[in-house]
């Protein structure tokens, strides 16, 4: 069990990160580049939607498989990068909550009413949030490998 669990809880954070690398470095940047605001950002708001659906079940399964683990493990026996990946997964769970029950769910309301600038606005908020979750991502993979 504890094998299936170290996969879940690796797919899970691929999902989540590969996610993030293929918004911000490919998707955003060509739909802002060759898409007009009335093209560009219903396209956004709905990959955005199915995007996080998969990070809600990703969130879902890395604390599932987590918690599982560090049990099994114990607190006190389990690595320091263990506990940095914890610490950190729990803000990025923060962050992306914030994200998708404030900004997004304006970009949708805004998006829905063909409202260009208020979604653009909200977009622009979401976008450093991304960074951030993505940031702190790498840094819990570093963290778990490097730190033991």
């Amino acid at each position: 069990m504890s094998l299936a669990a170290k996969l879940l809880h690796l797919v899970a954070a691929v999902i989540w990160l590969g996610g993030m690398t293929f918004m911000l470095g490919a998707l955003r940047p060509v739909a802002v580049a060759q898409l007009p605001p009335p093209a560009r950002l219903p396209l956004l708001t709905a990959v955005l939607h199915r995007f996080f659906v998969a990070v809600w079940i990703c969130v879902a399964v890395l604390l599932l498989t987590g918690t599982y683990l560090l049990a099994n493990v114990g607190m006190k026996n389990a690595p320091v990068g263990w506990h940095l990946m914890l610490g950190i997964g729990l803000l990025m769970s923060v962050i992306f909550s914030f994200l998708y029950f404030g900004p997004f769910r304006r970009l949708q309301i805004a998006a829905a009413a063909a409202n260009w600038p208020e979604a653009g606005k909200q977009m622009a908020r979401i976008h450093p949030l991304v960074l951030v979750n993505f940031t702190l991502g790498w840094l819990a993979v570093a963290g778990v490998y490097f730190v033991r």
